[in-house]
C-alpha cells in the first residue's frame, strides 16, 4: 500500500476553483498530495476505493449543497478529515452545517465557506510541515 500525505477529494468538477486554493498552498509548502473528483452520492464506490487503496495521512474534502463527502470519508477512516463547505446554494450555510454537525464518532474538522487556504494550512499543521 502506497503512503501519501494528503488526498484532496472534490465532490464536483464545479468546485475545482476551491481545490486550486488548496493546491496552491500545498505546493508552496512542498507538500505531497493527490487530487481526485468523486461524489459521495453518485460514486460512493469510487470514494471508498480512493480511501482504501492508498494510506493517506490527511483528507481534505470539498463539497457543496448537502456536503455529504467529508462525513462519508470520515466514516470510513480513522485519519483526520477536513471539510471545506462550498457556497453553491444558501451562501454555503447548508454545506457548512452539514460538515460541522457530524454525529459523535465521525469527526470532521470544518473550515470556513470556500476557504480552501485554511484547509491546506490545517492539513500542514496536522502533518507538522
Amino acid at each position: 500500500m502506497e503512503i501519501m500525505s494528503i488526498l484532496i477529494i472534490v465532490g464536483s468538477r464545479s468546485d475545482m476553483h476551491i481545490a486550486e486554493k488548496v493546491t496552491k498552498i500545498l505546493e508552496e509548502n512542498n507538500a505531497d498530495y493527490d487530487l481526485e473528483i468523486a461524489s459521495a452520492h453518485r460514486e460512493p464506490q469510487k470514494v471508498l476505493k480512493l480511501i482504501k487503496n492508498k494510506d493517506y495521512k490527511v483528507y481534505i474534502c470539498i463539497a457543496g449543497l448537502s456536503a455529504a463527502l467529508p462525513g462519508f470519508v470520515a466514516s470510513q477512516t480513522d485519519k483526520p478529515v477536513i471539510g471545506v463547505p462550498v457556497s453553491a446554494k444558501l451562501g454555503g450555510l447548508d454545506a457548512l452545517l452539514s460538515i460541522a454537525q457530524m454525529p459523535k464518532g465521525v469527526p470532521v474538522a470544518c473550515v470556513g465557506i470556500d476557504n480552501g487556504e485554511n484547509a491546506a494550512y490545517l492539513a500542514l499543521r496536522i502533518l507538522k510541515m
